[in-house]
């Protein structure tokens, strides 16, 4: 029979996950994402808030296996010949921005009136910003593997590497008569530091795949998630006994293991544990502001956590232009990185061992930084509202004037580019318009010209040379701003042919009813394609292949006419179906009925 702590224990669990199954849909349906959500249930079911769980700095020390997994499946994705090309954004680019946000920060603690020594370590810890916090909003986001966001890792892979050198300067900065610290002298700590990673290179080499490779031979599922986790807690052991941050050792076992043919595998092990603490440690982040000491201090609380983000997101910006990247880009980075992290909480509490803070200051601090990652979801998703207004640079670009070409191509992603190549084969003089800058400039390193230009106004098309065109395609990826290009179109150049993609079937149909010449369903020729093939897995032969492909291709082409005539419905006798029907197809369905998605077709 279980005993009354391990019901409380129980107790504990199922409101911690309770919590984060109500908060975090209710804030991604809010637009404010899953870090937010995660953090406000933590506040409210914390020790200062409803008080249902009171072990918040349990929780937060067990919970940081979330963000070691986090790095170990993100050093997956990077192998050792990519991270050593991000060496120069590593160490330039990351040592740049600590340096000088170092600098300013310790600017502004000063500026609040405390000693040199006190302002330094406080900015200090708010300059390493919170690695669980980007890297989920960055997962979120999916921009981890895109350039602006391996500039960020490079970012924050160089500020894990700095909390030996930030500890050894708070012992520094000690004064002579804080309790003696054991710690060993600088040298060996960074001797130690360097053997540990030594080690974990080595076992990466020469261990972990000849290991993988027996107990893959074994198939027990089991213990291949048993041995993936004992290769992430290993090495962030190993960094931790080091003095290293255990981060920063289950990213380099990541990247040890990136090119084994076990990879796969390694993350689909790692993925769910990886999810659920990450999750559990912004809930212990939310627990851990205390509200009490919020009350007191509520003054320079805010004040401190307003000035310490604004210094920091300047300093961020600034860098990042200094450094070449675009204004929207820079905007970007000092949003997302302008909060302090989780290594500050390890920074302070060493510092006040060492007497170098005062309890208060440990306590403003710890909240200040608390805030601060629970700000920092709430600016991205501000941010990200507005931006959608924002009018992209359009230096480069050119908008279209008196143009005269015999085919017109209004957007030109992965289909209008291929649409592309049979009128150039054929001699044609093209005319190109799109309404995103990127792929006006872009394009130009390909040899084409490209008018920047919305295809669903009158005057663009106009000014695109549209009653010029015997033909126009219509390659947009947008439903909606097709069939307004059609409409307007088909008013602006009546006799001009129209060859436009359609999303769907039923997009498809309002294309035609519209008087579209031509409608290409956008997967319609990819899936007969995938048809034919699977046809000739089954010992068809070509010819048979063939027969089979116009079969089916004469079926849709009678029903497209049928529903054209009569509705959603009307063709639907023509499918070929895997369930033995008993009775007569229905056709007394309501037009405009949702199709089943097994019975749509594209």
């Amino acid at each position: 029979m279980a005993s009354e702590g391990d019901a409380s224990q129980l107790i504990g669990m199922v409101t911690l996950l309770g919590a984060a199954v109500v908060a975090v849909p209710l804030f991604k349906r809010l637009g404010l994402g899953s870090v937010l959500g995660y953090l406000a249930a933590g506040l409210a079911i914390g020790p200062y808030g409803l008080g249902l769980v009171a072990d918040a700095r349990t929780i937060l020390h067990v919970a940081e296996l979330g963000v070691v997994m986090f790095l170990f499946i993100i050093g997956l994705e990077m192998k050792p010949s990519h991270l050593w090309n991000l060496r120069g954004q590593i160490f330039g680019l990351g040592s740049l921005q600590v340096a000088l946000c170092a600098l300013l920060l310790t600017g502004v603690g000063v500026g609040f009136g405390f000693p040199w020594q006190v302002a330094f370590v406080c900015g200090a810890g708010f300059v390493l910003t919170s690695t669980a916090i980007v890297m989920q909003v960055l997962a979120e986001r999916g921009d981890i593997l895109a350039p602006r966001g391996q500039r960020i890792v490079s970012i924050l892979l160089f500020e894990d590497l700095l909390i030996v050198p930030l500890l050894a300067v708070v012992a520094f900065l000690a004064p002579a008569d804080a309790a003696p610290a054991a710690a060993a002298p600088l040298w060996q700590r960074v001797g130690t530091g360097l053997l540990s990673l030594g080690a974990l290179a080595a076992a990466g080499l020469w261990l972990l795949n000849p290991l993988f490779r027996v107990l893959a031979k074994a198939k027990a599922r089991e213990v291949m998630t048993a041995a993936a986790l004992l290769v992430v807690l290993g090495a962030a052991l190993l960094m931790e006994l080091g003095g290293l941050s255990m981060a920063m050792g289950a990213f380099v076992a990541g990247v040890l293991l990136s090119e084994s043919s076990f990879r796969h595998q390694l993350e689909a092990d790692i993925e769910p544990f990886r999810g659920l603490l990450l999750g559990l440690f912004f809930l212990g982040v939310g627990m851990a502001l205390d509200l009490d000491v919020v009350a007191r201090d509520w003054r320079l609380i805010g004040l401190g956590v307003i000035a310490l983000m604004l210094a920091k997101a300047l300093c961020i910006y600034g860098v990042a232009r200094f450094a070449g990247s675009g204004r929207a880009d820079a905007i970007d980075r000092a949003t997302l990185m302008a909060q302090g992290g989780e290594f500050a909480f390890v920074l302070f509490a060493e510092a006040l061992r060492l007497t170098v803070i005062s309890p208060a200051i440990n306590a403003d601090m710890t909240a200040i930084i608390v805030l601060s990652m629970a700000i920092t979801p709430l600016v991205v998703a501000v941010r990200k509202r507005y931006a959608r207004a924002e009018s992209a640079s359009l230096d480069g670009v050119e908008a279209p004037q008196d143009l005269r070409g015999n085919v017109l191509i209004i957007g030109f992603g992965r289909v209008g580019q291929i649409a592309s190549q049979g009128p150039l084969a054929r001699g044609a003089e093209l005319s190109i318009i799109d309404n995103d800058p990127d792929v006006v400039r872009n394009a130009a390193r390909y040899g084409f010209k490209v008018y920047f230009g919305d295809g669903a106004r009158a005057d663009v098309l106009r000014a695109a040379g549209a009653r010029h065109a015997q033909v126009i395609l219509i390659c947009v990826d947008d439903p909606v701003a097709a069939t307004r290009i059609v409409e307007n179109a088909r008013r602006e150049c009546p006799h001009t042919r129209l060859v436009v993609r359609a999303f769907d079937r039923e997009h498809a149909l309002e294309l035609v009813r519209l008087d579209a010449d031509h409608v290409v369903r956008e997967t319609f020729e990819a899936a007969l394609l995938m048809g034919r093939h699977a046809v000739l897995a089954l010992s068809a032969t070509d010819q048979e292949a063939d027969d089979l492909e116009a079969e089916v291709r004469g079926r849709d082409t009678e029903r497209f006419a049928l529903e054209t005539a009569g509705g959603t419905f009307a063709g639907r006798a023509l499918l070929l179906g895997n369930i033995e029907r008993i009775d007569p197809p229905r056709h007394d369905r309501k037009p405009g009925t949702p199709v089943p998605p097994e019975n749509g077709g594209g």
